[in-house]
């Protein structure tokens, strides 16, 4: 991309919310559930796609004629503890009388529909209700009164149409009145933020009183994580509402960061990377966004995807996200797949408190 980025790492530790501002969540015993490796389970996946309602074409690569299966076959294990098993009817009576949001781009959209997913395949005979639109979508379970809902909003704060064209304003956030009164929050913002041409959705930054054609994106981007961050320390209230934010979910378009070569992609990538580490090192937009989290008065807990999805190289849809030969896609991921475990660890952390 050509930009250079020069930032300072901060060696971050801290139990859920015991200390002032936010940070990585961990089980009871010390230990951290982001840090571990995937192992192969032959009980996975949690559902078949098949016999799902709700999953988008993109994401359905077994019906769009994937032929490999040991993707669907992997289990993420924690170094230092068992993962609690993730128990449908559990998370819904926790969630009893109470609404979940997601909010975000297309890979929230990913973790929506795997939780939709995973949900109706462990109580297949509860009555539902499910309006989708380019709003907000929304899954209800009446015997249980839970709402689950994805509110598309790639930037978080506001694109605006004015006279000189589309205008992405970093410090004006209106859309934060759709988020209150929600119970559980899980936001993700990252992968818009690169697009150029005619992928970006915006032809001019505002920011403050001055109006540029363009800026580094991860400046940009930290500066509209600031403006979110002022918005959930003056509107959540933690005793009603849980706040997460989705750690930034990897691309797989570049083999040299795994070790193969540069022309390698996700394409025919059959396993996942053995081991806890990234042989291509922490994304910088992730270290911004610890940056960030750490800054905030409110507790918000990082649902910390980015090492354990980095090692899946063989989990997008590649080739098999819209049926057939239409693309290449090593951003989303394919369901059943990745984010199962992210909802896995979000149960977790919705267990431990």
């Amino acid at each position: 991309m050509g930009w250079s980025f020069s930032i300072s790492v901060v060696l971050f530790l801290a139990l859920l919310f015991q200390i002032h501002g936010s940070g990585r969540s961990f089980a009871e015993n010390g230990c951290d559930l982001f840090q571990g490796s995937w192992v192969y389970d032959d009980s996975y996946p949690l559902y078949e796609s098949s016999l799902c309602p709700f999953i988008e074409k993109q994401f359905d690569c077994r019906n769009n004629g994937r032929p490999d299966k040991f993707y669907l076959k992997y289990r993420w294990q924690p170094t230092g503890c068992n993962l609690t098993r993730f128990n449908g009817e559990d998370f819904l009576m926790r969630l009893k009388g109470k609404s979940l949001m997601f909010v975000g781009d297309s890979l929230s959209l990913n973790q929506w529909q795997s939780l939709t997913c995973m949900l109706h395949t462990a109580l297949p005979h509860a009555p539902y209700n499910i309006v989708r639109n380019e709003g907000v979508s929304i899954l209800t379970f009446p015997s249980y009164n839970v709402k689950l809902m994805f509110s598309r909003n790639a930037f978080l704060v506001d694109i605006v149409g004015e006279k000189i064209g589309r205008v992405l304003k970093l410090d004006s956030i209106e859309a934060g009145e759709t988020w209150k009164g929600i119970d559980v929050l899980i936001f993700d913002s990252w992968h818009w933020w690169v697009h150029t041409g005619r992928k970006q959705p915006w032809d001019f930054i505002q920011d403050g009183n001055r109006t540029v054609r363009d800026m580094d994106r991860l400046v940009a981007y930290e500066k509209a994580l600031n403006t979110w961050a002022k918005w959930v320390d003056a509107n959540v209230n933690p005793t009603q509402t849980r706040v997460f934010f989705q750690g930034v979910s990897p691309d797989h378009a570049n083999g040299h960061e795994w070790g193969a070569s540069a022309a390698s992609t996700c394409e025919g990538q059959t396993r996942p990377i053995l081991g806890s580490r990234y042989p291509g090192g922490t994304q910088p937009a992730e270290l911004v966004l610890e940056k960030v989290l750490r800054s905030m008065q409110k507790p918000v807990s990082l649902l910390d995807i980015a090492t354990l999805s980095q090692l899946r190289k063989d989990g997008h849809p590649s080739v098999y996200g819209f049926g057939g030969y239409r693309g290449l896609d090593c951003s989303h991921w394919c369901l059943a797949g990745v984010p199962d475990t992210w909802n896995v660890l979000l149960y977790a952390l919705l267990i431990q408190k």
